[in-house]
C-alpha cells in the first residue's frame, strides 16, 4: 500500500447518517517509513454515487444495560460494572493471573460486558497485540460472545500495526464470513476507516481487506473495496491490483478489469509484466484479435517486451479458437525475439493440432518436443492419448501408454478412464478388462468410477454374471463402488431371469446402507411376475413403498399382468384400487387386462360389474374396453342379436 506523500496530506472525508452536512474533525496518525504525521478526518466516508449509494452504519454501543449508575461505585471492586474494563486490563498485564481465573472472581458483572466495553479494552491493549488477541479469543471462546464488526476491526488494526499480518488476514477472513451469515448489511470497510479514529492503524490493512474478499470468491466486494480505497486517498499496491484484475478475469468481469487498468495509470501505479500478462488473457477471452495486438504494441511502448508467458496465453488462445497458423506463427516468432518454447507451448499446440484432427502432427511435434529437451508431462501425454481413443486408434494410445509408464509418470484416472472407455466403444470389452490387470501389475491405482464402468459395460452386453463376479471382488478388494452400478446390475440380472441373484444382491446393498433405486426394484418385479411369482412382487412393492420409492405404471402393470395370468382376479382389481387410491396411478392397460380375463370365459355382467367398481376409483373404459366387451358378448351367443334367416352374427368383429 502506497502511503500519501507528507508534503500533501490528503483529507479524508467521513459522513455520518446522522450528521449529513456537519463535519468533525479528528487528528489520526497514519504510519509512514519514515516519519509519522498527521491527517486530518471526518466522521464518516464520502463515497461517489458510482461505488457505493449505502450509508454507513454506525457501529452500536452495548448492548448490555446501562452501567452509569452511580451506586455501583460503593460495591466491592470484582462487583462493581463500572469497574470491569480496569478489572481486565489490570488482568492482563499479569502475567502469571489468566483471565479464567479472573472469570471466576467477575462472574456476577460479566453480563454488562457488551461491544463498547470490548472495544475499550481492546484499545487499551493495542500497544501489546499478544494481550489484545488473547482478550479477543477469550471472549469469543470461552464466554461464547460473538464480538462486534467494530470489535473485530479493532483486532485486526492493532494486528496490522504490528506487522502480525498472518493473524489479522485470518480474522479479516472470519469477519467476512460473519458478516454475511449474519449481518449482510454492515460494511466492513467504513468501520474499518471509523475504528482509525481511536485506533493505531497501517495502511495496509485496505490491501489485506481486498485480497481477503478475493480470498472467499467475494470479487464484486473486492472490487468495490478497491474503488473506496483509491476514494479515501489510498493507493493500493501493483500486488493487489494484479491479484484483483485475475480475479476480475476468471469471474469473466472483463469491463472491471479495464477499469482497474486505467486506474492504475491515474495513479501512477507501476505495471509490470504480471499485469500485462492477466490483461492479455482478459484481451485473448474477447477474441478481438486486433485489440491484442494493439495492446502488445502498447506493452512495448512502456518498456516490457512479451515473455514466455504472454506468448503462451497467445498461443493457448489462437488454438482453442481454431487459429493454428496464427500460433505456429507465434511459435517461430519466439525463437526469433530469443525465447525457447517451453512444455505449456508445446501442449498448447499439440492440443489445437488433436482439436482439428491431425493427431499425426501432434504427435510428430511431441517427438519435436522431446528431442528438443521438453520432458513431456501427464497433461501432454493425455492430449495424445485422448485423441488416438477418441478416433479408435487404441493400440498407439496404449503404446503412448506404455512409454508413458516407462518414464515414470503414472497414469491418472484421465488416462485409465478414456482408454478403458476407447476398448468399450470399440467392442473389445476383454481387452478393456486385460488392460487394467496390466496396470494393476504394475501398482497402479485405478479410479473407481473406470470399474463402474467395466461392470456397466458388462451389464450392457448381456453378461450379468460377469458383472456381478467383477463386482463382488471389487467390493472384497475395498473399492466403494456406485449405487447405481449395483442397479445395473441387479436389473442385468433380472433380464435374463436370475432374480435370487438379483435378490441376494439387493440384501447385500442394503447391509451396506446403500437404497436399491426404483429400476432395481421395477426389475426384481417384473422378473418375479414373468415367473408366476406375483404375490413376492406385490410384497417386493409394499417394501419400496416403505422406502419412500413410489411405484410407477410399469410396476402396477407387471404385478397386475402376472395376476391376471395367474386367474387371481380378486388381487388383480385390490391393487388397481389401490395404487389409484393411494398414488393416482390410472394404468389403462391393466385395467383392459382385468376385464379381458371376465370377458375370455363369457362373463360379461361380472366384467360390467367390476367396470362400475373401478370407475368409483377413477378407471374410465377406452375403445378397446368396449371390444373386449364385445367379444365376451359374442362368447355367450346371445341369440336374439343373430339373423335367424342368415345366421349372421352381429357381434362378430
Amino acid at each position: 500500500m502506497i502511503r500519501t506523500s507528507i508534503n500533501s496530506p490528503c483529507k479524508v472525508l467521513i459522513v455520518l447518517n446522522n450528521f449529513p452536512s456537519a463535519f468533525h474533525t479528528y487528528p489520526v496518525k497514519i504510519l509512514s517509513e519514515s516519519s509519522i504525521f498527521n491527517v486530518r478526518f471526518t466522521k464518516s466516508v464520502l463515497f461517489s454515487s458510482s461505488s457505493s449509494s449505502s450509508s454507513i452504519v454506525t457501529v452500536p454501543d452495548s448492548q448490555s444495560k446501562s452501567i452509569s449508575n452511580p451506586l455501583f461505585n460503593f460495591l466491592p471492586p470484582t462487583q462493581n460494572p463500572n469497574n470491569i474494563v480496569n478489572l481486565i486490563c489490570s488482568n492482563l498485564k499479569q502475567q502469571n493471573y489468566p483471565l479464567a481465573l479472573l472469570q471466576n472472581d467477575i462472574k456476577g458483572i460479566l453480563p454488562h460486558m457488551g461491544a463498547r466495553e470490548i472495544s475499550r479494552v481492546l484499545l487499551r491493549c493495542q500497544s501489546d497485540y499478544s494481550s489484545a488477541l488473547t482478550f479477543f479469543n477469550w471472549v469469543r471462546n470461552e464466554l461464547g460472545l460473538r464480538p462486534s464488526v467494530q470489535n473485530y476491526c479493532i483486532t485486526v488494526h492493532i494486528l496490522a500495526w504490528s506487522r502480525v499480518f498472518s493473524e489479522a488476514m485470518k480474522l479479516l477472513s472470519e469477519l467476512i464470513e460473519m458478516v454475511k451469515s449474519v449481518s449482510p448489511n454492515e460494511d466492513i470497510f467504513q468501520n474499518l476507516v471509523l475504528c482509525t479514529e481511536d485506533c493505531n492503524w497501517n495502511p495496509i490493512i485496505f490491501d489485506m481487506l481486498i485480497k481477503a474478499y478475493l480470498k472467499v470468491g467475494m470479487v464484486e466486494k473486492g472490487f468495490s473495496t478497491f474503488r473506496n480505497t483509491i476514494e479515501v486517498g489510498f493507493i493500493p499496491s501493483v500486488i493487489v491490483c494484479n491479484l484483483l484484475l485475475n480475479r476480475l478475469s476468471k469471474f469473466n468481469h472483463i469491463g472491471h478489469c479495464w477499469e482497474v487498468y486505467e486506474e492504475m495509470g491515474r495513479l501512477g501505479i507501476h505495471r509490470n509484466a504480471h499485469t500485462f500478462n492477466i490483461l492479455t488473457n482478459v484481451l485473448c477471452k474477447d477474441g478481438d484479435t486486433d485489440k491484442v495486438n494493439g495492446f502488445l504494441e502498447k506493452m512495448e511502448e512502456e518498456g516490457f517486451e512479451p515473455d514466455i508467458v504472454t506468448y503462451n496465453t497467445l498461443i493457448n488462445s489462437y488454438c482453442r479458437k481454431g487459429r493454428l497458423e496464427d500460433a505456429f506463427y507465434l511459435y517461430k516468432i519466439m525463437y526469433r525475439r530469443g525465447l525457447v518454447p517451453d512444455l505449456i507451448s508445446y501442449t498448447a499446440l499439440m492440443n489445437g493440432l488433436c482439436k482439428e484432427g491431425k493427431v499425426k502432427e501432434a504427435h510428430q511435434l511431441f517427438n519435436q518436443m522431446v528431442n528438443r529437451g521438453i520432458c513431456p508431462d501427464i497433461v501432454s501425454y493425455n492430449t495424445l492419448i485422448f485423441s488416438y481413443c477418441r478416433e479408435g486408434k487404441m493400440p498407439e494410445s496404449r503404446s503412448l501408454l506404455h512409454v508413458m509408464i516407462g518414464n515414470g509418470i503414472c497414469p491418472d484416472g484421465f488416462t485409465c478412464r478414456h482408454i478403458v472407455e476407447g476398448y468399450g466403444r470399440n467392442g473389445k470389452l476383454l481387452s478393456a478388462l486385460n488392460l487394467v490387470v496390466e496396470l494393476q501389475r504394475f501398482r497402479i491405482k485405478i479410479p473407481d468410477e473406470v470399474y463402474d464402468y467395466l461392470i456397466a459395460a458388462l451389464c450392457h452386453e448381456g453378461r450379468p454374471f460377469a458383472a456381478r463376479s467383477l463386482l463382488v471382488r471389487l467390493s472384497q478388494d475395498g473399492h466403494t463402488l456406485e449405487e447405481s452400478t449395483y442397479n445395473k446390475v441387479i436389473e442385468s440380472l433380472c433380464k435374463s431371469n436370475n432374480v435370487e441373484e438379483a435378490v441376494t444382491l439387493k440384501s447385500e446393498m442394503v447391509r451396506k446402507s446403500m437404497k436399491p433405486n426404483l429400476v432395481a426394484y421395477r426389475a426384481i418385479i417384473s422378473c418375479l411376475c414373468r415367473l408366476n411369482r406375483t404375490w413376492e412382487a406385490e410384497a417386493f412393492m409394499e417394501e419400496m413403498v416403505k422406502l419412500g420409492i413410489l411405484p410407477d405404471a410399469e410396476i402396477c402393470r407387471a404385478i397386475v399382468h402376472g395376476y391376471c395370468k395367474e386367474k387371481n382376479v380378486d388381487k388383480a382389481e385390490s391393487l388397481l384400487k389401490f395404487v389409484a387410491q393411494e398414488f393416482q396411478i390410472f394404468e389403462t392397460e391393466s385395467y383392459n387386462a382385468l376385464v379381458k380375463v371376465f370377458c375370455e370365459v363369457g362373463n360379461v355382467a361380472e366384467s360390467m360389474e367390476l367396470q362400475d367398481r373401478l370407475l368409483k376409483v377413477g378407471y374410465a373404459p377406452n375403445s378397446l374396453t368396449c371390444k373386449y366387451v364385445i367379444h365376451g358378448m359374442q362368447k355367450q351367443k346371445a341369440p336374439e342379436l343373430v339373423d335367424e334367416k342368415s345366421g349372421h352374427n352381429f357381434l362378430q368383429v
